[in-house]
């Protein structure tokens, strides 16, 4: 009686040991593999309830029938071997739905005395521990494959033997080595890193936890068997565990060498283009697209007399003559809007002597990739002493043309009373050559009223005798007088232009001018043409020929002084150059426009334009 109480105690003992056990328990009997007893955490697994308690295996679990646990269960129940299982994949129903879940187990033999009459079951379900190792798998093998696509060279470095443990190809490649440094010692697959501060930042890591972040790291590396040098934005972040412990440092760079060297270039240009203005006996400067000084060299801070921190604040206006400051904000605001440069003679009050100074100023846009102004880049040359040179060249021809056209008037009067008796003698021949002297002595009387005319523009005294007048009259009877005197045919085009007010003989030289030059520059041509056109408020007159035409860099210096152009000869061209400089200034001074359009070899159209007045 005492031993069967004795068992009692022990199978209630193991009874209530087996239904708490934290893991699953089941006892499965005979060959069939009879569910025995299965705790409730079995049971759980399986999604059953006790009703399966005394039915065979594949009976309460059909859907095992065809996995690999009841072939293990039996080899167990024949051989008596146990067998382990690990995260190992189970396919179970729940709610009439086979869905994945992973266990560790243990399939043991049961006994009794020396036979083998069942098999226990021991299992703990990993189902959330093995799908959050494949997220993290997942995670890894998504990183590495980012990392292998990302412009940015990566690596990972484990432990502090820093072990390559990753390298993407950018990595490897900015190395100049190959896959087989992957797994090796850091020092050991890059040796040339010795002696650069690259190993101890990284053990320094290590220990503080601290990234490093460089933007411009200079690094030495071994590439295609030559020592170079490199820069490179490095990133090294040290990576932790789930413990907060650091195990490995994530490496990223960027190689930036061409991008540093590029901006040491331009370091270097700047240094050069700054020592450069300053050798240079020139103002050099440039201002910002308003206008706002932003770089000068030291000559400008000399003429002005100032320190460098009193530039911003300095006030132009004050030294720049009035007038020339109304043609300077003119000048410049046309150069804006045309988007093209400009040269312009200006007076500077001199504050060391009190005198206003003559300066060649001459500036070019810089623009933008919208073509939009960013800066002006500009010099001020003084040209005070050339201008006064002028001044007396300007004199001396004032002086001297005065004085040679009272001989030559005479000459004249002589030429002309010689060949009036040359002819009456009969002396055809000599008539001639006094003839031919006339024609000389007139071309030299007009070279020598260009030389008037330009010494009293210069001067501003030119006088305009300004009436109202027909301009297309003016026109006809100008070239009627010009057609007489050469055998070029001069084809005339006009319509009614309406009446201006100007000079009628200067408006008029500014015709024979045109047609004159048009004429001199077409030496295998026959003929010009003469068109007068209204167009809106304005009458415009023009001359067009077929000669040698201008360049297209030449165009806006045809009525500079003295400006000649040239052909393939230029002596071929007599003349001055003055002749269109003169034309502009009295157009101007008309109120009228001036401009020519020319093609190289094929010929120009010279034009000017004055309003019409009622």
């Amino acid at each position: 009686m005492k031993k069967i109480l004795e068992n009692t105690i022990i199978l209630e003992s193991l009874t209530s040991l087996f239904s708490q056990a934290p893991v699953g328990l089941a006892i499965l009997m005979g060959e069939n593999l009879v569910i025995e007893n299965a705790n409730q955490q079995v049971l759980d697994f399986w999604q059953k309830g006790n009703e399966i308690i005394g039915l065979p295996l594949l009976e309460a679990l059909p859907e095992i029938a065809t996995q690999e646990f009841p072939t293990i269960l039996n080899e167990v129940f024949e051989t008596g071997v146990a067998f382990k299982g690990s995260k190992v994949k189970a396919l179970l129903e729940k709610d009439g739905v086979l869905g994945a879940r992973y266990f560790d187990f243990i399939y043991a033999p049961v006994y009794s005395g020396d036979k083998i009459i069942g098999v226990s079951i021991v299992a703990t379900e990993v189902t959330d521990q093995v799908l959050g190792e494949k997220k993290l798998h997942e995670s890894e093998l998504r990183f590495k494959e980012l990392m292998e696509i990302s412009d940015y060279s990566v690596a990972i470095f484990k432990g502090e033997d820093l072990y390559i443990e990753f390298a993407n190809d950018q990595m490897i490649k900015s190395w100049g080595k190959t896959r087989a440094v992957v797994g090796q010692k850091l020092e050991e697959a890059i040796p040339e890193l010795e002696g650069q501060p690259f190993f101890q930042i990284l053990r320094n890591i290590f220990q503080t936890g601290e990234p490093y972040i460089a933007t411009e790291d200079k690094v030495d590396l071994v590439v295609d068997g030559i020592l170079q040098q490199f820069y490179y934005s490095i990133s090294y972040r040290p990576l932790r565990n789930a413990d907060g412990e650091i195990y490995a440092i994530l490496n990223m760079g960027l190689n930036v060498t061409e991008l540093v060297e590029s901006r040491q270039k331009a370091q270097n240009a700047v240094k050069e283009y700054r020592d450069l203005a300053e050798s240079m006996p020139q103002i050099v400067w440039t201002t910002d697209k308003e206008g706002v000084f932003v770089n000068f060299n030291e000559n400008m801070l000399k003429f002005l007399n100032i320190e460098k921190d009193e530039m911003p604040n300095f006030d132009f206006s004050k030294i720049l003559s009035p007038e020339d400051f109304v043609q300077l904000k003119r000048v410049w605001a046309k150069a804006e809007e045309e988007k093209s440069k400009f040269e312009l003679e200006l007076r500077f009050l001199d504050i060391n002597i009190g005198e206003y100074i003559w300066f060649l100023n001459k500036a070019t846009p810089v623009f933008d990739e919208d073509r939009t102004i960013k800066k002006w880049i500009g010099t001020s040359t003084n040209i005070n002493d050339f201008k006064i040179l002028a001044a007396q060249k300007d004199t001396f021809l004032g002086i001297a043309s005065h004085e040679l056209k009272t001989p030559l008037t005479s000459l004249k009067l002589y030429a002309q009373v010689l060949e009036r008796m040359l002819r009456k003698t009969g002396d055809e021949k000599n008539a001639e050559f006094a003839k031919k002297m006339d024609v000389q002595i007139i071309k030299l009387t007009s070279l020598i009223g260009d030389l008037l005319d330009v010494t009293k523009i210069n001067s501003g005294k030119i006088y305009l005798n300004e009436i109202q007048f027909d301009f297309e009259k003016l026109v006809i009877d100008t070239v009627e007088e010009q057609q007489l005197s050469t055998d070029f045919k001069i084809e005339i085009h006009t319509e009614q232009g309406g009446m201006v007010f100007a000079d009628r003989d200067r408006v008029s030289q500014v015709i024979t001018n045109f047609i004159s030059n048009a004429i001199k520059y077409s030496p295998n041509t026959e003929h010009v043409i003469v068109r007068v056109e209204s167009v809106e408020n304005d009458v415009q007159f023009s001359v067009q020929d077929f000669g040698i035409g201008i360049p297209e860099d030449k165009k806006d210096k045809v009525f500079e002084q003295y400006y000649r152009v040239s052909g393939d000869e230029q002596t071929t061209f007599p003349g001055l150059g003055l002749g269109l400089f003169i034309s502009a200034q009295i157009v101007e001074r008309s109120k009228g426009k001036i401009w020519v359009n020319s093609i190289l070899g094929k010929g120009s159209s010279f034009c000017f334009s004055l309003p019409v007045v009622e």
